[in-house]
């Protein structure tokens, strides 16, 4: 009896080359083979394994994790939006330039050739205060901040142990003229590049808050805020030097 082979069973490996043989295309040579169905499943796996590979090398040792719920930010709430202050008038503005009455004008330009304490108390004296004792009133300083070489007149005064008063004068067409007034608690001043530089504690011991001005032609502008790392107190110089 002849035995029947199944319906599923592939033909003989020779039969199958003769199909292929039949039913190739004209210019395609015979030796080109096809992929078993097996090989065709095995490069999607490969694919999505190159990509975990990808995406594990961008993450890190431990992976992708997950932080929690963004935390919520709420915009600023403005109170009061349709009112803005008035700009500071001429005796409120730090930097508006006064001439000094009752003081002889200065020909050479410098004050260097002006008596500091007469300029010191003129200016205080045309503002209604009492001029300050001397003692209270720290050596005065000479320098270029107005940039035209000529020396500019630097005063500080100790209104008490903790806040002081600090004014700058410049000669303008030989009129004695103050450029920069401040009060506050100075725990440093400093001249650096052409800039005046004020340094004034805050509530954190470590850091003091930086206020920088600079003469920009026309008067000493407020050139940048910041804060810096709070110094330790140093002994004065012989020669001199900021306070």
């Amino acid at each position: 009896m002849r035995r029947l082979r199944p319906r599923t069973a592939l033909p003989p490996l020779s039969a199958r080359n003769a199909h292929n043989a039949r039913f190739s295309l004209p210019g395609r040579s015979r030796r080109s083979r096809r992929f078993p169905a097996s090989s065709l499943l095995v490069l999607p796996v490969l694919a999505a394994l190159t990509s975990l590979a990808l995406l594990a090398g961008c993450a890190g040792v431990e992976g992708v994790q997950s932080e929690g719920r963004a935390r919520d930010v709420d915009a600023p709430l403005v109170l009061w939006p349709e009112y803005s202050p008035a700009p500071p008038g001429r005796d409120e503005n730090p930097v508006a330039m006064v001439p000094v009455p009752n003081v002889p004008r200065i020909p050479s330009g410098t004050m260097a050739d002006a008596n500091p304490l007469a300029v010191l108390d003129a200016d205080i004296a045309a503002q209604g205060r009492t001029p300050p004792a001397p003692k209270a009133v720290r050596r005065p300083e000479l320098h270029d901040i107005t940039r035209d070489g000529k020396a500019n007149l630097i005063m500080a005064v100790d209104l008490d142990p903790r806040t002081s008063e600090l004014r700058v004068y410049s000669v303008r067409r030989t009129v004695v003229t103050r450029v920069l007034v401040l009060r506050g608690v100075l725990a440093g001043v400093d001249l650096a590049a052409g800039h005046l530089v004020i340094r004034e504690p805050t509530k954190d011991p470590r850091y003091v808050s930086v206020t920088d001005y600079v003469w920009d032609g026309r008067s000493m502008s407020l050139w940048n805020l910041t804060l810096d790392d709070a110094r330790t107190p140093q002994t004065p110089r012989a020669g001199g030097g900021s306070p």
